[in-house]
């Protein structure tokens, strides 16, 4: 089925787009309250992710901006210790096999525009994910199958998924971004006005590089605490710690520079509040060219020490050294893991040298194939990837391995890394970000992987993990699967991220960074008194 085509309006006209093409809601009584007496307004500083769009079946930073702006919800969504809890659902019942979902939503959730979320609007909006799949990147059919039937009864409010395959947790799955809800049938901008139910919405897109100016939803089934939020973008770290100290905004996540993250900390006037990481940094390194050899990758690995650099002046205290995809302070065997590759600068040499990957001419630089090793590495400003690069790359070029780093915004980092330009491709991803490392593990099924890697075993273990619905089962599957990415030499970890927001506490009387990191505008935000 082809995409539907939408007619793409205008800026100016996305706040005359949500009062002429949605429903009418009579009842807008909570709202009324909130926004009496003097208008209530937050400046939010934020980094900007695929241009700012908020497009969730395009790609899955457009998802997670229109989460993270507060814009859409989802039918689940998890707290800070991962599990899953009904948010536009009310409930939901499976039946044994795990293959048949009875969701109940809420009778009083409501889009921005008033119409009302029924299950058809729901099935809806789900189906568009299908339609759209073809020239997407979102990769809905990850959360959902594509060959799913949904069944939408109104009357009794419920919505029905019978799916071909058994799933551990289907509720995880639909609490990812791209899973948020939509109104599918008066969204004419997905690119920057899409409609959902979350507490604010788009009033103006201020354009790529500047941000948003958002509202209250009028509709929203509690009160929102704000009138007007301004989304700011900014670059990096430096640039929020500036703008919050002069006052440009209220509120800032993730400031990644250590000593600035520190001062806020000792400052009277300002609050840091810091999540319990469950992401991971990490580079892939590609095996479709010169990073195929073994030897290579393992050489690599010896050479960087990973504990050094994150006990640096300007990494320490934001990241803690692993050896797994996965963070240690998760339940999935990570104390029983081996590392075979642990910091040896003169084991890599004598690794490579043996294998004959010499510097035969004198330069520097050790070759392969007769070719002098330069890799290009792949990376961007964001929770100090940048500073991870540079310390590989210094650690690197004291065995022979040159780089050539590529430093650019996130959109540029994600296209190279879809594509597969790369050698090294630095990255900070979300490990568990449906609960379970299911799909996160999937970058590494060869079906999947972003990384030409190919392992019959590792395929083997992650289509058990598919359909293992025994706990414990699951765990030591996932023990395995970490264990055999170590073993392969298949990506350098810098360490695992804890998340931050920082605010005034002149301007801002609460505000609070979720594990899951999908969560930024929320109703928890409040105004000072």
């Amino acid at each position: 089925m082809k995409p539907r085509k939408y007619l793409v309006f205008g800026m100016a006209a996305i706040s005359a787009l949500f009062l002429l093409s949605g429903c009418s809601r009579s009842d807008n009584s909570k709202t009324a309250e909130s926004h009496a007496g003097e208008e209530k307004v937050l400046n939010f500083g934020c980094q900007m992710y695929d241009d700012g769009s908020l497009n969730f079946s395009l790609t899955p930073n457009g998802a997670w901006n229109a989460m993270r702006y507060g814009i859409t919800e989802a039918l689940f969504r998890f707290d800070d210790e991962m599990n899953t809890e009904p948010w536009l659902a009310e409930s939901y019942t499976v039946n044994e096999e795990h293959t048949e979902w009875v969701i109940t939503l809420r009778d009083d959730i409501y889009f921005s525009d008033g119409c009302q979320v029924t299950p058809s609007k729901v099935k809806e909006c789900f189906e568009y994910l299908r339609e759209v799949s073809e020239e997407s990147s979102a990769n809905a059919e990850k959360y959902l199958e594509f060959e799913a039937e949904i069944t939408a009864d109104d009357q009794a409010n419920t919505l029905t998924i019978l799916t071909s395959q058994p799933y551990n947790d289907l509720p995880g799955q639909l609490a990812y971004p791209v899973m948020a809800v939509v109104d599918i049938e008066h969204t004419e901008d997905f690119m920057n006005g899409v409609i959902g139910t979350g507490p604010y919405m788009v009033s103006q897109f201020e354009g790529v590089g500047v941000g948003y100016e958002m509202a209250a939803n009028p509709n929203y089934y509690e009160e929102v605490p704000y009138e007007k939020v301004n989304i700011l973008f900014m670059g990096d770290a430096s640039a929020k710690t500036m703008a919050l100290q002069s006052g440009q905004v209220d509120l800032v996540e993730n400031i990644t520079n250590v000593s600035d993250i520190q001062d806020f900390q000792e400052n009277p006037d300002f609050t840091v509040d810091i999540a319990t990481g469950v992401r991971c940094g990490f580079s892939w390194m590609n095996l479709d060219g010169v990073l195929a050899n073994d030897t290579l990758r393992q050489a690599i690995l010896m050479a960087i020490d990973k504990d050094q650099i994150c006990a640096s002046k300007t990494i320490g205290g934001l990241y803690t050294a692993g050896i797994s995809v996965l963070p240690s302070n998760l339940d999935y065997g990570y104390e029983e893991l081996t590392d075979p590759y642990a910091y040896d600068p003169e084991g890599a040499r004598e690794l490579l040298d043996n294998a004959g990957i010499i510097d035969t001419d004198g330069d520097g630089i050790r070759e392969l194939e007769g070719q002098n090793i330069n890799l290009r590495y792949v990376s961007y400003e964001n929770r100090l990837l940048n500073d991870f690069s540079d310390a590989h790359t210094q650690y690197l070029a004291e065995i022979g391995i040159g780089v050539t780093a590529e430093y650019g915004s996130s959109d540029d980092q994600w296209s190279k890394l879809a594509a597969g330009d790369y050698d090294l491709n630095n990255n900070n991803w979300t490990t568990v970000g449906t609960g379970d490392p299911l799909e996160y593990l999937g970058n590494w099924y060869s079906e999947t992987t972003y990384c030409g890697y190919s392992n019959p075993e590792y395929d083997q273990l992650y289509e058990s993990l598919q359909n293992e619905l025994d706990p414990g089962r699951r765990k030591e599957l996932v023990k395995e699967m970490q264990q055999i990415i170590i073993d392969d030499a298949l990506v350098i970890v810098d360490g695992y991220y804890n998340s931050s927001m920082v605010y005034s506490n002149e301007r801002v009387g609460y505000a609070h960074i979720h594990t899951a990191d999908y969560y930024w505008l929320t109703t928890e935000i409040v105004p000072a008194e």
